[in-house]
């Protein structure tokens, strides 16, 4: 069964490139009830790839609204029914509007207004909505909440920014192939739709994702771990994560939760963006073994050295040529990391691997500046 949501999976990845963590999350967060969070600047996808929801899960409600800093309660809830307010009744008709969804998407969240905001966060964490003080239970599954920046201290927004179990930053697409392939791109994709009822029957499955004792000490290791540094989560978050770690092991096919599944609480167990590279960090050197963080820490830096090198390349700017350099000497810093690694554990082949690629790189690199 699980096999219908892969290749819907597959479908998204060949329609939005370089967004295989988004799509990832996307599923993950309608398996969970889960809500999801995209940040990042305009034009990167985040409203697209959100705005998918409503193709998806057929027979299902959907809801979309761009918030201003001037939005008004009516635009999400609906507006006052004339015929009660004449009788002193303050109900709302909420026909076709958000508490009747059972999935949205909210562009430019955190515009979010104190006259919505309380409405707004009883509905994401409870999936009730009170009209004239009368609850009404919401069909809501799962928010997509997105906007260009990170909330400011002080705003009061930090209880609305705590509603998102998972958080990812989206940036512009990083791989040069993919750059090139979606300038190419003109087909229009189409992606197989999934009945509300099986999606029920795919989140029943999901709650009987085995999590093992030693999944749980792994998660309780990363606690005291983060702990130490500084970054407490809520123990509610802490709970609510099983059901991210069950859905990405169901996505997967696995009938139970493995050590790996854990790199995704990188984008859950941190609070502030400050905190997010160390949570990562921490999260990669439980989740994977040590050879294993070792190539994930110095792949993600060295690529970050060679971006910054092409993007030198480009602007040409008069210090261009004694950046590269530096950028050159970080990027032979992490190779001789490698090729030590490799010599003292000659069993992996990944690390060889690894080498290689950095190595061809690197020639690459030095004849780009070489030519400057």
């Amino acid at each position: 069964m699980v096999k219908q949501l892969q290749i819907v999976q597959q479908q998204l990845n060949e329609c939005f490139y370089d967004r295989e963590e988004e799509v990832e999350a996307l599923l993950i967060a309608l398996l969970s009830k889960q809500h999801v969070l995209f940040i990042g600047p305009a034009g990167t996808g985040k409203s697209v790839l959100s705005s998918m929801l409503g193709s998806i899960v057929d027979g299902s409600r959907y809801f979309q609204h761009l918030l201003t800093p001037f939005s008004t309660p009516e635009e999400l809830f609906g507006v006052l029914s004339l015929k009660d307010l004449e009788q002193g009744i303050y109900r709302r008709n909420v026909t076709n509007m958000l508490p009747e969804a059972h999935f949205a998407f909210i562009d430019e969240i955190f515009k979010a207004n104190s006259a919505i905001l309380n409405s707004l966060l009883t509905l994401i964490n409870e999936r009730v909505y009170y009209n004239n003080g009368v609850p009404i239970p919401s069909p809501l599954l799962t928010i997509v909440g997105s906007s260009n920046e990170y909330i400011e201290e002080g705003e009061g927004l930090e209880a609305l920014f705590d509603r998102f179990l998972l958080r990812y930053e989206v940036d512009y697409i990083r791989n040069e192939d993919s750059f090139i392939s979606m300038l190419k791109d003109q087909n229009e994709k189409n992606v197989t739709k999934i009945s509300l009822e099986e999606l029920y029957e795919h989140q029943q499955q999901v709650a009987n994702i085995d999590v093992s004792d030693g999944i749980l000490k792994m998660i309780a290791k990363i606690r005291q771990a983060l702990k130490d540094e500084g970054i407490r989560p809520s123990d509610r978050r802490f709970k609510q994560s099983l059901s991210i770690l069950r859905a990405k092991a169901y996505l997967a096919g696995r009938t139970e939760v493995i050590r790996e599944d854990l790199a995704i609480m990188a984008n859950v167990l941190w609070e502030t963006s400050d905190q997010k590279s160390t949570a990562k960090e921490i999260i990669h050197e439980i989740a994977f073994d040590t050879v294993d963080a070792f190539i994930h820490r110095t792949t993600a830096e060295f690529e970050t050295i060679m971006l910054t090198a092409q993007t030198t390349l480009l602007h040409r700017t008069p210090i261009a040529r004694t950046e590269l350099s530096q950028l050159l000497m970080q990027g032979k810093s992490l190779f001789m990391e490698v090729q030590n690694m490799n010599r003292q554990i000659p069993n992996r082949p990944e690390l060889q691997s690894l080498k290689t690629e950095m190595h061809k790189q690197l020639l690459r690199i030095t004849s780009d500046v070489i030519g400057f």
